[in-house]
């Protein structure tokens, strides 16, 4: 609804009321309501996943127009984000949030930081999902008070021409609510327990839901060892519960990523239940790693998997894990991510150990041949060393191209001597184009990094922190911070403003009048800011 429109609105409806409420602004009361366009998380859910929809259909017509987001461990830091966007970019067009398990696991626990194995509350997740979205409408209910508080100064000044400018702004404003992609790590428990922290996680407002095929109890963080899969039909009755928790919502466009870590992970809990030769249960176990025995053979307590009459002995570590052939990752990548999607998964995630495009692609073209629009999510993981790794793919496509590349150490690539080299330059812009590479050749459709916020945070603090205690003192703070978020038109310089003290005011004048006490007055030192 248009401006003009809640006003009018609002005006019939005080009206009516015999004159009790004219103390009520009916501007005012339309622009609070525009301040709060969404009510509720499901709203938010709703609203996103449609947005969603319509990228990953743009997406199918042209793989130039891929997302991105980067994880988010705060809402403040979610806020700042898409506020840095709409700056610099004018719109929020396929930009995305995303909460990563690793950041709540290491940030948002009232244990303390954890390694990223699921043992922080799961309550942390949907808690997290709220806040970023909260501190989003509070980002829109700042840009549209400026936005009013000019429209007052036009008509003050008579300048029609700026009014209706500023009008039309306000009609056409773009909201700072973007999709969230949730991680919802591997379910914390069973089916039941995935399907209420899915509702939970719908309710604050995720509209796309990540889920992986580790072992619950045994979740590692993809990039580090000892990651134990569970079998498909396992996996997939996850998968059903949280599509249950958005039909149940009415979230009824709400995405699933279905996340495989097989590429990584050798070890199974336990064998897959299997009736017919050839099921999804056999090609599960046919990834074991067997050895055929006889029935003399057999020794107490032993597994025994009769397949085509012969019978298998899986190996069976002391842990009671059993253990995948070596060799086997990308083909159960592949199995894992067909099934998926026959079993109603909308996007991939295949986590990676390196980021190769070509091994990305290869996967991803097998999984084509069966669905020919399946879609990635994919984790620019700062777990990569990627200068190390295209330095290196740029020497070994070099070397294979038969050019010279003795004047390069390949285990020493990392080295800062190498920086200005030919080589390094090459890689560096290998790694620009890397999104749009993968989109193009892999079918990438998200790009993520997974935490980039945490090291930002540990970055600029050290900078600081090195500064302000040592020789520079004060100017430390002042060329490295202040000095640069004015030059740079960093809003949260006015840090008074972004916490919503101007919006207060304004709702003090509202509800007061003339009688309200303002705290953004001339003495206000904000003002030195303007």
């Amino acid at each position: 609804m248009a401006y003009q429109d809640h006003i009018i609105e609002m005006t019939q409806l005080i009206k009516s009321k015999g004159g009790t409420w004219d103390g009520i602004s009916a501007e005012a009361v339309a622009r609070m309501r525009l301040q709060n366009r969404f009510k509720t998380g499901l709203e938010i859910a709703k609203y996103t996943a449609d947005i969603m929809r319509r990228d990953m259909a743009a997406y199918d017509a042209d793989s130039s127009k891929y997302t991105q987001s980067l994880g988010c461990w705060h809402g403040f830091i979610g806020q700042q984000k898409l506020i840095s966007i709409k700056k610099h970019f004018n719109n929020t067009d396929r930009k995305y949030l995303y909460l990563s398990g690793w950041m709540i696991a290491a940030l948002r626990s009232e244990f303390g930081p954890l390694p990223d194995q699921s043992m922080h509350e799961k309550t942390s997740v949907p808690a997290l999902i709220e806040e970023l979205y909260t501190f989003l409408r509070q980002a829109d209910a700042r840009e549209l008070n400026l936005l009013f508080r000019d429209l007052d100064a036009a008509r003050a000044a008579g300048d029609k021409a700026k009014e209706e400018k500023l009008v039309d702004a306000i009609d056409n404003f773009q909201t700072h609510v973007v999709p969230i992609i949730a991680d919802v790590d591997a379910g914390f428990g069973n089916a039941e327990a995935t399907y209420l922290l899915a509702k939970k996680m719908i309710e604050a407002g995720a509209c796309a839901i990540q889920i992986e095929n580790q072992v619950s109890d045994e979740k590692q963080c993809g990039h580090q060892d000892g990651k134990v899969t569970v079998p498909h039909e396992d996996f997939l009755a996850k998968v059903r519960a949280v599509r249950y928790a958005f039909l149940e919502l009415g979230v009824d466009n709400g995405i699933i990523v279905t996340r495989t870590d097989s590429l990584g992970a050798g070890l199974t809990k336990q064998i897959a239940v299997s009736h017919t030769p050839g099921d999804l249960g056999d090609k599960y176990n046919s990834f074991l790693d067997c050895e055929e025995i006889s029935p003399a053979e057999l020794q107490n307590g032993d597994v025994i998997i009769n397949r085509g009459g012969k019978l298998l002995r899986p190996k069976r570590l002391p842990s009671n894990l059993f253990q995948f052939r070596p060799g086997t990752g990308e083909d159960r990548c592949v199995l894992d991510s067909i099934t998926s999607l026959q079993n109603g998964a909308d996007l991939l995630w295949i986590e990676t150990e390196k980021p190769h495009v070509e091994q990305i692609a290869g996967m991803m073209d097998r999984v084509r041949e069966v669905i020919p629009n399946a879609k990635l999510v994919y984790n620019n993981s700062p777990s990569f060393n990627w200068t190390l790794n295209f330095r290196q793919q740029v020497f070994d496509a070099w070397k294979a191209a038969g050019k010279d590349v003795s004047a390069y150490d390949r285990a020493k690539l990392m080295d800062v001597g190498y920086d200005d080299t030919a080589l390094a330059l090459e890689a560096d812009e290998k790694i620009r184009t890397f999104q749009a590479d993968a989109a193009k050749r892999a079918g990438i459709f998200h790009h993520l990094i997974t935490l980039p916020t945490y090291h930002t945070a540990a970055l600029s603090t050290d900078n600081l922190a090195k500064e302000y205690f040592g020789a520079a003192g004060m100017l430390g703070y002042v060329l490295g911070v202040q000095r640069q978020e004015i030059r740079q038109g960093i809003a949260c310089v006015k840090h008074q403003n972004m916490s919503g003290s101007d919006i207060g005011d304004d709702h003090k004048e509202y509800f007061a009048g003339e009688a309200a006490l303002k705290a953004g007055g001339a003495h206000n030192t904000m003002n030195q800011f303007a």
